[in-house]
């Protein structure tokens, strides 16, 4: 076979027309072998012989889209130093843009050594797994975007979505069937219809980076259905996939882009960045671990046979190599560039800011990312903790960043189910948690709020369990966490008791509200709307069933959920009050007379320090002035909007609320009220200074109607 010189970048498979060039990083390697297969799996081994700036390149005419490719790379078998090189173990390339499917974990021997006790993985293992190893897939870029353009939603206008491929349609009677659990299939006109009518701006997919299920969850009969396994990270998962596997995956990926986008709905992807899927020392060799163990991982400075973990996972990918960091920035821009997402959540951030050990926020990570003319204009969110010590750094990020803010989601939880200490933490969330925020150059929208999240309880189960029922996962319930600040309303799991599901109904709305009128951005946990439970599982990361997937057949309750959480998102983005991009002040700013906020009790006087200082307070009322928006629309013009009263009952009896003082307003009209879900706008109304009856765990929001 004919091969040429080639170049050294761009790394992976690269097709130019005529022929294909292929690039792959080993700094330590002394052999790499590019293994072309056919149709019937006959391999052809070509000898990579150039390398530049340790990438080892060469150029094969006539090879083109649609062939599939592996590499083998040879070097020291030195697991006490690092080095764990093994060419009789099939490598996907790490730059592939489509890998062709599964591994098939019992077509050969995946661990690089032979499996026996617990220093086995000191001895090299030489049988080969061709057969078991996924191929790489070259690809034709080229595609019809149609002018596609992103839609560009403000930050603080965005609404997520956080939303599973596969589990969203999976079972929705109008997507066709061949499309269900597809990118086609979340692209069909039936699904953006749902998210459209909903009222979200953004989809957050859990990860769609190409992954691979544990041997030991197939041996169990269950998979990864969550996607925290990358193996490729610049390729579509093959298997969410309708078109097929052999580079059809990401036309079809793209074609779904095209579709969010024209529906005015952004893309965000939610990424793994920091481990991969080759586990701990004792893990298979797919990838990383036989190109370049030492390079791509963290090792421990005092025994390089083991890995340094902040993940849980066994393995932490290692940003702080520059070929590595390249790596990450080299698939980020090209899911902007080459696939139009909109943005990313990062996975475990924490660990990508680690420089050593330390997190450390200006670390070479943060600072590429910010410099980068791509990068930095697209969403960016964290998950803004680890495992390791040190992790927990909510409040911490750069600006720039959003983060998922855990201490709202504990709050808010806390507060509803009655275990929260007075009304000061809960007020703080509700107004974008400035405590976090505000001292470093960021504004509200710097906070995801969210609730619920794929790891954990659902909003129905949330109020539906105080336990975790996690028995699906076959590791006899200790899987998931114990710490999940739930409450069952009086009974565990199903209930036939109409006083407790009508409880569990009202919950899930003062939650919905709760999040729906908090200041920052919100997070909505995909079937939320519609009350999809889990049986009380909080961690189905292994259940690709009936257990995770969507169950479109909806009874009376849940449509009225639906249709409840319709009206508040239509709320959300009618009245900017609700999504201010500056925090309050407390003051009149722009002589309306009246601060742009105000906090009462029930009996209708101002809010005491000595108020905020009460634990047992359960109850308050704010006043949210929309004639006091400090920042001007997109062409500068001012923007005034409606004033709202909203009034909060966590507690467990009736609450009398005194409206505010005339200077507030003359009359209020009744917006929504999670006691009467049904209840039309201004179906109730009162003067100013009336009492306002308030059902215990309810809330009612008021607009001013002078």
């Amino acid at each position: 076979m004919t091969v040429w010189p080639g170049r050294p970048f761009p790394l992976g498979a690269t097709w130019d027309g005529t022929g294909t060039n292929f690039s792959l990083f080993s700094e330590h390697a002394t052999r790499v072998e590019l293994c072309l297969y056919d149709a019937e799996d006959r391999e052809t081994r070509v000898d990579l012989s150039e390398r530049t700036a340790f990438n080892w390149h060469g150029y094969l005419p006539g090879v083109g889209p649609g062939q599939r490719y592996a590499f083998r790379v040879d070097g020291p078998w030195d697991p006490g130093a690092g080095h764990r090189f093994n060419p009789h173990k099939l490598l996907i390339d790490p730059y592939a843009k489509a890998i062709e499917g599964p591994i098939l974990w019992d077509a050969g021997n995946v661990l690089p050594y032979e499996p026996d006790g617990d220093d086995a993985d000191l001895v090299r293992d030489e049988t080969d797994d061709a057969d078991a190893i996924p191929k790489g897939i070259v690809v034709d870029s080229a595609f019809d975007w149609e002018g596609d353009r992103p839609p560009s939603t403000p930050w603080n206008e965005t609404l997520i979505y956080e939303v599973h491929v596969k589990g969203f349609s999976k079972r929705h009677p109008g997507v066709r069937e061949d499309l269900r659990g597809t990118y086609a299939g979340l692209a069909s006109d039936e699904a953006v219809a749902h998210l459209r009518s909903l009222g979200v701006t953004a989809v957050e997919l859990l990860p769609v980076h190409h992954n691979a299920d544990e041997m030991h969850l197939v041996d169990l009969g269950l998979a990864n259905y969550w996607g925290y396994s990358s193996i490729g990270f610049l390729a579509p998962h093959a298997m969410y996939a309708a078109t097929g596997r052999v580079g059809e995956q990401v036309r079809e990926f793209k074609g779904m882009v095209k579709a969010l986008h024209r529906a005015g709905i952004e893309v965000i992807l939610d990424v793994v960045y920091n481990h991969t899927a080759e586990g701990n020392h004792m893990g298979p060799m797919l990838s990383f671990k036989g190109i370049d163990n030492l390079s791509y991982y963290r090792c421990s400075p005092e025994d390089p046979r083991f890995y340094v973990d902040f993940t849980g996972t066994g393995n932490s990918l290692n940003p702080v190599h520059p070929s590595v960091l390249r790596l990450i920035m080299d698939s980020l821009r090209y899911w902007v560039l080459e696939m139009h997402v909109d943005g990313f959540r990062f996975d475990l951030a924490s660990a990508l800011a680690r420089e050593f050990w330390e997190v450390n926020r200006l670390s070479a990570f943060f600072d590429v990312i910010h410099q980068d003319p791509v990068l930095s204009q697209v969403k960016l969110i964290a998950e803004p903790w680890d495992v390791g010590p040190g992790g927990y750094q909510v409040g911490n990020f750069p600006v720039l960043w959003t983060e998922w803010n855990g201490l709202y989601r504990d709050e808010m939880r806390d507060f509803w189910r009655g275990q929260s200490d007075g009304v000061a933490e809960f007020a703080s969330r509700l107004t974008g948690s400035s405590d976090l925020y505000q001292n470093d150059g960021r504004r509200p929208f710097a906070s995801i709020n969210f609730i619920t999240a794929h790891d954990g309880f659902t909003l129905r189960d949330l109020v539906s369990y105080n336990d975790k029922h996690n028995e699906a996962n076959l590791e006899d319930n200790r899987d998931g966490t114990d710490d999940n600040r739930s409450w069952n309303c009086g009974d565990e799991g199903p209930t036939d008791d109409p006083e407790i599901a009508e409880l569990r109904r009202r919950q899930q709305r003062n939650l919905l509200t709760t999040l729906m009128l908090s200041q920052g951005v919100p997070m909505l946990l995909g079937g939320d709307e519609m009350g999809r439970t889990q049986g009380g599982n909080n961690n189905a990361y292994c259940q690709d069933n009936e257990i995770s997937w969507f169950d479109w057949e909806l009874d009376d309750d849940q449509r009225e959920l639906l249709d409840f959480t319709r009206r508040l998102i239509e709320i959300r983005r009618a009245h900017p009050v609700f999504h201010r991009r500056d925090f309050f002040g407390g003051q009149d700013g722009d002589g309306s007379g009246l601060p742009d906020i105000r906090w009462f009790r029930a009996d209708g006087r101002e809010m005491s320090r000595r108020d905020w200082r009460d634990s047992e307070l359960r109850h308050l009322g704010v006043f949210l002035n929309g004639e006091e928006l400090p920042n001007p629309g997109p062409s500068g013009e001012p923007v005034v909007d409606d004033s709202f009263v909203l009034l909060i009952n966590a507690g467990h009896e009736d609450v009398a609320f005194r409206l505010p003082a005339r200077r507030f307003g003359n009359r209020w009209r009744q917006v929504i009220s999670t006691a009467e879900p049904d209840a039309p706008e201004g179906h109730r109304s009162w003067p100013a200074r009336a009492e306002v009856p308030l059902a215990a765990r309810a809330m009612v929001l008021m607009r001013r109607s002078w």
